[in-house]
């Protein structure tokens, strides 16, 4: 086995000027004021399928064909091959192929390799999100196929006696084993790995985070959509303030899953407190962007992911409330008035280029051969969600989880400043 990829090997031109770089309608100043134009590095995808703003389409196409997808500047990087697991009516990738020239593999293998006994990328994308996919009986997990991506994909890199690189797209999977698969790999391969959604990265109101080391005491995130899909991206932006908390990240010690009575049963039990949740939807926008009134009570549906902390810090996911129609958290921080609320918000029309802001930090790893921030952090959702939807099916049992001993320390990778475009 190869050492793994080292900023030498990848980093094809020298750091030395500072400048702006124009990309859409906007001047951006670069991420690293040394920051030189880059070799583009040849990249592979493996998709799920390929279709007009798929997750494929807004990561993928970003790559073909800019951060705006309008021809213009975008990432230092080219797709030289693309794998899809499901080719519909509605497909992309043959077209696209066509105009822009890359290999449309037939097996993951292939693509990696662009047929060849090496491998011919220095970077993979892999995005199993969209699809038809089958779902876990209980749960409705869906069964995308990031595990069986990722394993096809290490197994071309024990044959080729090498790695690079690789990306997985928002959770690791539907099921903890297979995630703590995925990462035991990576670390035992020294796979420089990455996962997760745009949320972390994308824009907030307000535009701050909390400092490295905040004494947190409690946490609450807002969260609407789908249980799994959405429920990933408000613990993300929730574990995104919390791994900075004093001590760094410790890992989890319990989930429980609430509904109905049993929401306010658990605040009565001091499980999670009224007044930061009150706060938070204070901060947050009104549902639907302002064109429906706040609701005056709860919505009867609400879903309340219950978390504790291995290190006593407690935290909730409050799906589904009514209250908002954004990704926001608030966090009590001990010796604070008033406790630090931020919403994520993301570009809500196409080219959504909030998921620019995650290819940058993708980009970053393809270019240095370390990962950009923690895959940890999406290996602890991954499990807290995985938890969260097993004590839903289980009569909202509370669930130890000594399995969720993950401890790390955050990266201050920058999030994107400013706001994004209005419809």
């Amino acid at each position: 086995m190869n050492p793994p990829l080292t900023r030498r090997r990848f980093l094809h031109t020298s750091l030395g000027s500072s400048g702006l770089v124009l990309y859409g309608q906007h001047l951006i100043p670069r991420l690293f004021a040394d920051e030189k134009p880059r070799a583009k590095l040849p990249i592979a995808g493996v998709v799920t399928v390929y279709h007009k703003n798929s997750h494929a389409d807004v990561i993928v196409g970003k790559v073909l064909e800019g951060w705006a997808q309008d021809g213009g500047l975008g990432p230092d990087l080219k797709l030289v091959s693309l794998y899809v697991d499901q080719v519909g009516d509605n497909d992309l990738s043959v077209p696209l192929a066509k105009k822009h020239g890359f290999l449309t593999a037939k097996t993951i293998h292939e693509a990696l390799t662009l047929g060849t006994d090496s491998l011919a990328v220095a970077g993979v994308l892999s995005v199993g999100e969209h699809g038809k996919y089958p779902s876990v009986p209980g749960t409705d997990q869906v069964m995308f196929p990031r595990r069986r991506f990722f394993d096809e994909i290490v197994a071309t890199f024990k044959q080729c006696k090498n790695v690079v690189p690789v990306f997985s797209d928002k959770h690791l999977s539907y099921a903890w084993s297979d995630a703590k698969h995925m990462f035991d790999t990576s670390r035992e391969l020294r796979i420089p790995f990455m996962a997760g959604s745009s949320v972390p990265v994308m824009w907030r109101n307000p535009s701050a985070t909390i400092p490295i080391g905040s004494e947190v005491t409690e946490a609450i995130a807002l969260g609407y959509g789908g249980l799994e899909h959405y429920g990933f991206h408000s613990l993300e932006g929730m574990q995104c303030l919390m791994e900075r908390r004093k001590g760094g990240e410790t890992g989890v010690k319990s989930v429980q899953s609430v509904q109905g009575g049993g929401i306010w049963q658990a605040e009565k039990d001091g499980r999670w407190s009224k007044a930061l949740f009150d706060a938070l939807v204070e901060h947050s926008p009104t549902p639907y962007s302002g064109t429906k009134p706040r609701p005056k009570e709860m919505a009867k549906d609400a879903v309340f992911y219950l978390i504790e902390y291995r290190d006593g810090t407690k935290a909730t996911i409050a799906m589904g409330t009514g209250f908002s129609h954004e990704f926001a958290c608030a966090v009590s921080i001990r010796g604070k008035e008033k406790p630090f609320a931020v919403t994520f918000l993301p570009e809500e029309n196409p080219p959504f280029r909030h998921f620019e802001h995650l290819l940058r930090a993708v980009e970053h790893m393809f270019h240095t051969g370390q990962p950009t921030y923690p895959v940890e952090r999406t290996l602890l959702t991954t499990g807290i969600l995985d938890v969260a939807l097993h004590s839903l099916a289980d009569k909202n049992r509370r669930m130890e989880t000594p399995e969720l001993a993950v401890a790390y320390e955050p990266a201050d990778w920058p999030f994107a400043k400013g706001s994004p475009a209005m419809p």
